[in-house]
């Protein structure tokens, strides 16, 4: 499905067989809603499963002008509003998770659930040269020059290899996206900063991190959940897209965390 958000034609899939609360996806840089595709079809039966393509990303349009994250937590402000959603259970995965911090800020009162999986709450003052260098590349060289360096960034060696059916969609994912949007999401990362903020985070939050992560250590997840009361931290055996590489403990843990009395 497509619509037209803050002037971007964005692509969504709306799963609500079970026509429970909303459970909101959130997918990574040079990533699109497929990433999701098992968890949403495990939880669709108890609730309103929503997915989407960032601006700029999949077969969402690119921006026309450059943007922040809070920028993105407003497109999913507005794609909630579109669809009549008040308010839900959020997901965010690396660049997904920075949106997800930055929308419990902006709307504490539409979050209530929110779960973090291997990000980070800033990008630090000497990743700045690196992000502008990415950009430049991928606008030089295209998103499929990233292609070998990110997997073996996102995912360990041993899952790559008994894993390739789950690999390959990753890698056409990242390969299909629009070299400006990429570029331009690098930039929106580059500025990103709510290390001061978190504290302002009320509702429950789980952080989940890849043991194996060396692009976002588990110590920059640790942090956001020490900044959060009472936020509940937990660490996989994988290295950056742990929900993909530990779907099962992913989803045990999500189902669980959901379900936990307030």
């Amino acid at each position: 499905m497509q619509v037209n958000i803050n002037g971007i034609e964005t692509r969504y899939v709306l799963s609500n067989e079970g026509g429970g609360p909303w459970l909101t996806f959130v997918h990574q840089l040079g990533g699109d809603l497929s990433v999701w595709d098992q968890l949403a079809g495990y939880f669709r039966d108890d609730y309103t499963v929503l997915r989407y393509d960032v601006r700029g990303h999949g077969e969402t349009a690119v921006s026309n002008a450059p943007f922040a994250i809070a920028d993105l937590a407003g497109d999913l402000a507005a794609l909630l509003d579109a669809l009549g959603a008040p308010n839900t259970h959020l997901v965010g995965m690396s660049m997904g998770g920075m949106i997800a911090q930055q929308f419990a800020l902006d709307h504490p009162s539409r979050v209530n659930r929110l779960v973090i999986a291997d990000s980070t709450a800033a990008s630090p003052p000497e990743a700045r040269a690196t992000w502008d260098q990415r950009a430049a590349s991928v606008r030089r060289d295209g998103t499929a020059s990233l292609a070998p360096a990110t997997l073996e960034r996102w995912l360990t060696e041993a899952f790559r290899t008994a894993h390739p059916e789950a690999v390959e969609p990753i890698r056409e994912a990242l390969t299909r996206t629009l070299p400006e949007g990429y570029a331009m999401a690098c930039e929106a990362l580059r500025d990103f900063d709510v290390r001061g903020k978190l504290g302002n985070i009320r509702c429950p939050a789980l952080v989940v991190a890849g043991r194996h992560d060396t692009g976002t250590p588990p110590a920059a997840s640790q942090l956001i959940a020490d900044a959060i009361e009472g936020a509940h931290f937990e660490l996989l055996d994988a290295a950056h897209l742990a929900p993909v590489e530990q779907s099962q403990r992913f989803a045990a843990l999500l189902e669980t965390f959901l379900e936990r009395p307030v």
